[in-house]
């Protein structure tokens, strides 16, 4: 069980740190438990970093908390016929940091810009994005209009277009990728002031933003890795918003009057991977794990919804598969370790004289999602149980990210993926193919991919819903993943502030307010 923390000890730790100067009324100070990756927007894959990111550059669409679509620099969007070409219609009147208009020749500058293979973009955009929606390439048509060009069809494709962060092309035209990652010119609400590494990050109004008013002149986010040091600065009055709070201090927090902790359910997919690449064949674990009853079987090993009362100190329901907007008709594997021996027996896999049947390692991160270590080393515990011998090997997630990223993880790995409120397809959208970068652990199936590479000739809600289900269930069967929980997050919010969590975790300052 996690250990309660009393208001007295918090209230004592708070004292005991230096304070790092209390935010005035015009600076909004945002404590996450890692540093942003880069300034370059393109190399960024972890939402802490486009949290910051967010404030810095604008996108051509914003989703809401609910989420709805809705315009940002693009004033409205519209497909041709042939579902290969989405043509964005920007806003007059926008500009950059620098002082030049913002217009469609930016737009088409910064779609480029980041598929352009010379660069060497690793981040969501080159990654994820556009290996999920297939682009191709983008033009400026007259009228302000940014088109961009696409295999084919995709539902997501506006979703996507609100995760893309547009450049200032006169500005990066001048500057070297390496220049670039270091001195950033902005496009959204904020600008730079200081980036002092695994420190801080200051921002400061841009004062050629146009697009409303944002109700703090500076923003800080902090780096604060261990959870303890977050919740002491907070109850300090040193930080207005803290991430990933133990909710066994909830009660605590709370009754110290300094600040409140608020709870939302998060979109953020928590599994253990499977490595599929051949990294590790010829070890007994990595040939055991190709085996699907083998990855049924421990997937009836783990006990979840013990694991999210006594980890996590809330309820949850084991996740099904992938996806937010899931198919509540399929059935999570149930917490049966019987069930999950006399598997591993049938399979072939019995246990030794020593009652091993293989041996498995888990990599994993370690102070990136909520009570991280203590749940990796809890569910080496229950595959252990049942006589598969599992390691923990933990890591810091700035070394353990592109472990995963370049397919190397495993042959277990911990790993939680950002979900979705409005598309189902953009969580399964980690699978395009074998090779991308976001398939961490390079499964592939022929009867997915033939209904995945279909998705794209078809226009009607309806007829896609029935192909997404069929995925699942597909997803589902096959269980590349141990299915674990969909991430409950827990914020340490001032009291001389409002502010909502949202459930995919982005961090907004313009959404916050002094009470």
């Amino acid at each position: 069980m996690l250990k309660r923390i009393s208001a007295c000890a918090l209230l004592l730790a708070a004292s005991c740190w230096p304070a790092f100067a209390q935010a005035d009324a015009g600076t909004l100070v945002i404590a996450q438990s890692v540093d942003v990756e880069s300034l370059e927007p393109d190399m960024l894959n972890q939402a802490t970093s486009i949290n910051v990111a967010s404030h810095l550059w604008g996108t051509l669409l914003s989703v809401t908390p609910q989420g709805e679509i809705v315009p940002n620099f693009a004033e409205s969007y519209a497909w041709n016929d042939e579902g290969t070409e989405i043509s964005f219609k920007i806003r007059d009147g926008l500009m950059c940091e620098d002082g030049e208009t913002l217009d469609a020749e930016d737009v088409v500058y910064s779609f480029t810009r980041a598929a352009d293979p010379a660069n060497k973009f690793i981040g969501h955009t080159p990654g994820f994005v556009y290996s999920s929606i297939g682009f191709v390439g983008a033009r400026v048509e007259e009228g302000n209009t940014a088109v961009m060009q696409l295999k084919g069809y995709s539902s997501t494709v506006p979703g996507m277009a609100a995760k893309i962060f547009i450049h200032c092309k006169d500005s990066y035209e001048k500057l070297t990728v390496e220049e670039a990652a270091v001195a950033p010119v902005a496009s959204g609400p904020y600008k730079l002031v200081e980036w002092v590494r695994a420190d801080r990050v200051v921002l400061e109004k841009n004062p050629n933003w146009t697009l409303g008013e944002v109700p703090f002149d500076k923003v800080i986010f902090r780096v604060v890795p261990e959870s303890s040091t977050r919740t002491a600065e907070l109850i300090a009055g040193n930080v207005d918003i803290a991430t990933n709070i133990p909710p066994d201090q909830a009660d605590a927090i709370d009754s110290t009057g300094y600040a409140t902790v608020k709870s939302v359910a998060g979109t953020r997919r928590m599994f253990v991977g499977f490595n599929f690449s051949g990294a590790f064949d010829g070890t007994p674990g990595g040939d055991a794990i190709k085996n699907v009853e083998v990855r049924r079987a421990l997937n009836m090993a783990v006990d979840v919804p013990t694991i999210c009362q006594q980890l996590l100190g809330t309820e949850c329901v084991r996740a099904n598969g992938p996806a937010n907007l899931g198919d509540p008709s399929i059935e999570p594997y149930p917490y049966d370790p019987d069930a999950a021996e006399a598997a591993l027996d049938a399979a072939g896999f019995p246990r030794d004289a020593n009652g091993v049947r293989f041996t498995l390692d888990m990599q994993g991160p370690q102070g990136r999602y909520l009570n991280d270590s203590a749940v990796q080393q809890a569910i080496a515990q229950y595959l252990s149980d049942i006589g598969v011998e599992t390691t923990n090997d933990l890591m810091e997630m700035t070394l353990f990210s592109p472990l995963a990223r370049e397919h190397k993880a495993g042959p277990l790995f911990f790993i939680g993926q950002g979900g979705a409120t409005w598309s189902a397809i953009y969580d399964m959208s980690l699978f395009p193919s074998r090779d991308v970068p976001v398939n961490n652990g390079m499964w592939f199936n022929q009867e997915w991919q033939t209904r995945w590479d279909s998705l794209s000739g078809i226009r009607d809600p309806e007829a896609e819903r029935v192909v997404v289900d069929e995925m699942l269930k597909i997803f589902h069967d096959d269980a590349p993943w141990i299915f674990l929980y969909f991430q409950p997050d827990f914020y340490g919010v001032s009291s001389r502030i409002e502010w909502e969590p949202r459930r995919d975790e982005a961090i907004e300052a313009w959404t916050a307010k002094l009470k």
